[in-house]
């Protein structure tokens, strides 16, 4: 499907990930190495995010398919996320739902409070 393209491995700065080992590996296999810009555990934390609800919620590794069918399941996956499944985040409204509304208010999880202090989560 995408054979002419160039495969990519992107990662954080683990230090797997770096290691002359792994990047000879990787060399050798005519596989581009991407990381991430600094050591910040952050910044990959979307895309973390969707792997994880693809993986466990929708568990799309189990099934063996070519490519195609593969893109086609996870399509149908952030359709049903994005459409059908309501979320606590969003006062149990899809995310289309709340994106069409027009009072949104913020959503606070936790507090904690230290010295007197109430520190609220997000």
């Amino acid at each position: 499907y995408y054979k002419e393209q160039p495969l990519i491995h992107h990662s954080d700065r683990g230090l797997q990930y770096c290691s002359n080992d792994y990047q000879a590996l990787l060399s050798k296999n005519g596989i581009e190495t991407s990381m991430t810009e600094k050591y910040d555990p952050y910044e990959n934390a979307v895309a973390e995010r969707i792997n994880g609800i693809l993986k466990q919620e929708f568990d799309i590794a189990k099934y063996d398919l070519n490519i195609k069918d593969k893109l086609r399941l996870i399509q149908e996956a952030i359709m049903i996320y994005n459409n059908e499944r309501p979320h606590l985040s969003n006062y149990m409204l899809t995310p289309e739902m709340m994106h069409k509304q027009n009072n949104i208010e913020m959503k606070t999880y936790k507090s904690k409070k230290l010295n007197n202090e109430v520190i609220v989560q997000l």
